[in-house]
């Protein structure tokens, strides 16, 4: 492909472990491609996510670079910048009272239904992100060991999607991370958080490309992929460091 002037990253599995901090590697990588390119990070988790995954590890940087760094939590609905001052909101798209109130009751009533509410967590089950209602079957801060093991087919959150999207048809419900499932207005994927991107940054979508782990049909990086923008998948934060490693050299610097 062209050389691209954005690169956008999933944030779990690919730039770190779940709900995990970035390691230093990382850290700079994003770093020195910010000075290059833009960069965005999207994902279904919400901004606290961002802060402490990533903002929080970044090694000290230029005002010029952080204006080059884009968030994008719940897959888009909410867009954020990079500025010496922090964090600043572009825009926030949120659910209402009344679909917030039928998306909890609907996943927790089919979660029970199906045997999926488990009693020993790792804090809240439900979580209001504000244009996402996420449900975490193990709780937000579970171990990661014990996220991989609880539904290693993905066959439980599959059930439980199907079946919550039954009960509010009117919003969309999509497997999240190894755990959760996300509900949100229609359209809202992945794919939606790069139109977004591109029309907020002007950067046409041929000249972006994507980097996450599950870019498989039933992953929730495929419809990036689907909707053509040139992907690159990787398996692990080591394996994008690896990638961005060999990939860095061959841009030119900008700031």
């Amino acid at each position: 492909m062209p050389i691209p002037r954005l690169v956008a990253f999933d944030l779990d599995d690919t730039l770190a472990p779940s709900k995990s901090a970035i390691d230093p590697r990382i850290g700079e990588l994003l770093v020195e491609l910010a000075r290059r390119v833009e960069v965005a990070i999207i994902s279904g988790g919400q901004l606290q996510q961002f802060r402490s995954q990533v903002v929080e590890n970044l090694p000290p940087t230029s005002a010029e670079v952080l204006g080059s760094l884009h968030l994008m939590p719940t897959c888009g609905t909410q867009y954020y910048r990079l500025s010496a001052a922090g964090i600043e909101t572009v825009y926030a798209h949120s659910l209402t009272d009344d679909e917030k109130t039928r998306a909890m009751a609907a996943v927790e009533e089919e979660a029970r239904r199906l045997g999926l509410w488990e009693t020993e967590t790792w804090g809240d089950i439900l979580e209001d992100r504000g244009s996402q209602i996420t449900f975490s079957a193990l709780g937000q801060t579970a171990p990661l060991d014990a996220k991989v093991a609880w539904d290693p087919t993905g066959e439980k959150k599959n059930a439980l999607r199907e079946a919550v999207a039954a009960r509010v048809p009117d919003l969309e419900v999509r497997s999240g991370g190894s755990t959760s499932v996300d509900i949100t207005h229609r359209g809202i994927d992945k794919a939606y958080g790069m139109r977004q991107l591109s029309k907020q940054t002007g950067i046409d979508l041929d000249d972006m490309l994507f980097v996450g782990d599950r870019l498989d049909p039933d992953g929730n990086d495929y419809p990036v992929l689907a909707m053509g923008v040139a992907c690159h998948a990787v398996e692990g934060w080591e394996d994008t460091a690896t990638y961005l490693e060999g990939l860095i050299p061959t841009l030119p610097v900008r700031v």
